[in-house]
């Protein structure tokens, strides 16, 4: 018998190996970001990075469609530096998930697909790894990405390929569900409980194939696309 495929890692907030970390089973808040001078991040880089490679300062606040570079220690001995261009948030639809299957509790979600485009900028093969960012809900709690067991066609490309080494690039889509029909605020690059975030903010669009995005297409663009969900 043909079991459905299954989603898992449905809401895990913020599930990040961080030093320091409360015992709490509350996800961290996202916190709001403190003013930090691009003058200090160029004299003293957070992470080692290969010359040429300039890091975007702690905290900046960018919109959809602009690019950051970053870096991070997806293990100890190594470090990780990319480019990153978020170019679409999107309101999807659980009529895109047809033959998952999904529970109760994720349908208590608001399921989002946030898309990248990432080139790996450092000497690391980060081959296999998840992409690092997070959505942030109006609770401002970090959402990871979800997981699948199979091929989620709408959307999928929350981990890099098996081989992605300096130079290399991937157009990433990454699914997140936000608890209790929560809203997507923002895009957070927080690998650390201690980093100040690097954000991304814009329209929210209805996902193609949602259903919402033909409702839309009979309108002209009336009004604003917010970050709300439900």
């Amino acid at each position: 018998m043909h079991l459905p495929a299954r989603l898992t890692g449905l809401f895990l907030a913020a599930t990040l190996v961080l030093s320091g970390c409360s015992g709490d089973d509350e996800a961290p808040a996202a916190e709001e970001p403190t003013e930090t001078t691009t003058a200090e991040t160029e004299e003293e880089p957070y992470l080692e990075v290969p010359d040429g490679v300039e890091l975007t300062a702690q905290g900046s606040t960018l919109e959809v469609g602009d690019t950051a570079t970053v870096a991070y220690e997806p293990r100890q001995d190594q470090v990780g530096a990319l480019e990153v261009k978020v170019t679409s948030l999107e309101k999807a639809s659980f009529d895109q998930f047809v033959g998952w299957e999904l529970s109760k509790q994720t349908r208590q979600t608001s399921p989002y697909f946030v898309r990248a485009n990432v080139t790996n900028v450092g000497d690391s093969n980060l081959g296999g790894r998840p992409v690092p960012l997070y959505i942030v809900d109006g609770e401002n709690r970090l959402i990871e990405a979800s997981v699948f067991t199979g091929t989620f066609k709408p959307c999928d490309g929350a981990s890099f390929p098996k081989k992605f080494k300096s130079g290399a690039s991937v157009k990433a889509c990454l699914v997140y569900l936000a608890p209790d029909k929560g809203d997507l605020t923002a895009v957070s690059f927080r690998p650390t409980q201690e980093f100040n975030p690097i954000t991304w903010e814009g329209e929210l669009k209805p996902a193609k194939g949602s259903g919402q995005d033909k409702k839309q297409g009979k309108g002209k663009d009336k009004g604003k696309g917010g970050s709300g969900g439900g």
